[in-house]
């Protein structure tokens, strides 16, 4: 059987795409953890741990009538961000992709049913959620397939698309790194506020209120009580989690939901971006599964 082999609940905050001399000129002097501790994450995890795949579940594609898994044998091209062009603009990507993946998963979607489709239109767009982290994490020939976030869903659907992700990558026999990519409370500092605001220190969070949520659920993830963060999610949608927090539940649905008990641990501090929470947490598959037992170093 095939496995989900680790995963991650990972920030592709467009400051990690700034040259270096920048990001250290507008964090006070040190760079920032978010670079950093993907840099980390890198050396000590996706060059160390083997798999076949890496699922990105793309907080910043936001799809309406049904979830969407890139099917394409291959996406390349240059990269420009309508949101912020001027921080990423031309940026050259080419990702080989998992068509036999993205096509299990629909298929197991429809015996659910699931409103969930795979799609390798030439002309469907790619988003800076996937290729941010692919350009810290990618490496030549290994497959990336991005997963949309239904901004329909509920907590249950989000789970539930996880589910299938994982049932798919075990009937394939594939060893899946899977990432969440997004951030936490997700309220930007107003425009006039920004300039004065880019540093990462967690002072610059919107709210006291949206930072002690996000520490709690950070907390709550790093002690493996993925059901507590699940159960809580309509108190924490006060702060506007991105995406309505689908790309962690769909992670955490394809780890077991609310019966993952495996603890994370932190690649770099949490950080603010422009207001917004940001962090890096890794799992690793425990020994006996994702659902119990210990972790596996």
């Amino acid at each position: 059987m095939g496995d989900i082999v680790g995963a991650g609940l990972l920030s592709h905050a467009p400051v990690i795409m700034f040259p270096e001399h920048i990001r250290v000129k507008e964090n006070g002097g040190r760079d920032f953890t978010l670079a950093t501790g993907l840099r980390r994450l890198r050396e000590e995890v996706i060059d160390t741990v083997e798999h076949d795949t890496v699922v990105v579940l793309d907080s910043h594609w936001a799809t309406t009538t049904e979830t969407v898994i890139t099917s394409h044998p291959r996406r390349a091209g240059l990269f420009t961000s309508d949101e912020m062009p001027g921080a990423i603009n031309r940026l050259s990507y080419d990702l080989p992709g998992d068509p036999e993946l993205a096509d299990a998963v629909a298929e197991f979607a429809a015996k659910r049913p699931l409103w969930l489709a795979a799609n390798d239109d030439p002309y469907l767009p790619i988003h800076y959620a996937t290729l941010n982290l692919w350009t810290y994490l990618g490496r030549p020939e290994t497959p990336w397939v991005s997963v949309s976030i239904c901004q329909t869903a509920t907590t249950e659907d989000y789970l539930r698309a996880g589910e299938v992700i994982a049932e798919a990558v075990a009937h394939l026999d594939r060893k899946v790194l899977l990432l969440a990519s997004g951030g936490l409370s997700h309220r930007f500092r107003p425009l006039a506020e920004l300039r004065d605001r880019m540093a990462g220190d967690p002072d610059n969070i919107v709210t006291p209120e949206a930072r002690a949520a996000d520490e709690q659920r950070i907390a709550w993830l790093e002690e493996g009580r993925h059901d507590r963060v699940v159960a809580t999610m309509p108190e924490y949608r006060r702060f506007a989690p991105e995406a309505r927090f689908g790309h962690y539940l769909m992670l955490a649905g394809a780890l077991g939901g609310a019966e993952c008990t495996a603890p994370g641990r932190r690649f770099g501090a949490y950080e603010s971006g422009i207001g917004t929470g940001q962090v890096h947490v890794w799992f690793d598959r425990p020994e006996s599964g994702w659902r119990h037992g210990s972790v596996r170093r």
